[in-house]
């Protein structure tokens, strides 16, 4: 197990190709500053060149999953204070967004190994849309879903009104953040912002158990197919079957293809990647 301590989060690599970011700063809600956010955007770019990874877990420890961006003002102990915001400006508050929490979401949908997100506790704002910014969601009983930007005169400035239109499309995100709506895990199952509701203590297990299931599949044809569902959700039909065909091209003459072709006929379980050097 390879452990690596983070401002705002613990980074776990295990044996196993699955790797977990656990926020442990429980007594702030888990809540993100611009320090916290770099280096969870550097992480993420260190996972994706990362051959012993496939899947990605994110979790929170105590009350929280992430319950946004923290705004008291107070900087974490041992942790350096970020600059002094400008967001006064204009110009200050484009380009501070466009740099920090921003960037987490976008290499979070940008990365090509499958990520799931085990809901533990409140998914706020950033957290809400770290969340929806997952392959997978799983949420734990007692978890509880909303942006409520709108309470503090704020936007979903981190991309969350974007993934919420993905997941809910415009009306029902309409709904969603003009009434700055919390909902229970109940009612996100509901509503399709998440998969899966199980007893907290389940919740990691869960999660594994998914993640060992994703890590033993074909990565290669997964990692484009992943590219080719979400570019769909934007493409007309004619692109998207072109952009389907060019990927095919190269997973059918994979030798993961090879391998599941030959199972089937076997009648045994596929061993894939086995082109993975170990």
């Amino acid at each position: 197990m390879q452990v690596e301590e983070h401002d705002g989060y613990r980074y776990e690599k295990a044996d196993d190709y699955i790797a977990t970011v656990r926020f442990n700063q429980p007594e702030r809600m888990n809540g993100t500053d611009p320090w916290m956010q770099r280096d969870l955007r550097d992480t993420l770019t260190a996972i994706q060149y990362d051959d012993d990874v496939r899947v990605l877990i994110l979790i929170g420890e105590g009350r929280a999953f992430c319950a946004g961006d923290d705004i008291s003002g107070h900087p974490r102990a041992g942790v350096r204070k970020p600059p002094p915001s400008k967001r006064r400006e204009n110009i200050n508050t484009y380009s501070s967004l466009r740099h920090a929490s921003q960037e987490v979401t976008v290499a979070l949908r940008k990365l090509d190994k499958l990520s799931i997100a085990a809901i533990n506790g409140f998914a706020i704002q950033t957290g809400l849309s770290m969340a929806l910014a997952c392959d997978f969601r799983i949420a734990a009983e007692g978890a509880r879903l909303g942006s409520a930007t709108l309470r503090f005169g704020f936007q979903p400035d981190e991309g969350g009104h974007w993934l919420l239109v993905q997941h809910l499309g415009v009306a029902r995100t309409m709904d969603f953040l003009m009434r700055k709506r919390i909902v229970t895990a109940k009612e996100a199952l509901e509503l399709g912002l998440v998969s899966e509701v199980c007893p907290l203590a389940e919740l990691e297990g869960r999660a594994r158990a998914l993640a060992a299931e994703l890590a033993a599949g074909p990565q290669t044809a997964m990692r484009l197919l992943k590219r080719s569902v979400y570019m769909a959700a934007s493409l007309p039909l004619e692109m998207a079957l072109d952009d389907i065909a060019a990927r095919t091209a190269v997973s059918d003459h994979h030798p993961d293809a090879r391998e599941g072709v030959a199972a089937w006929r076997e009648k045994r379980a596929p061993q894939f990647n086995r082109d993975v050097k170990p």
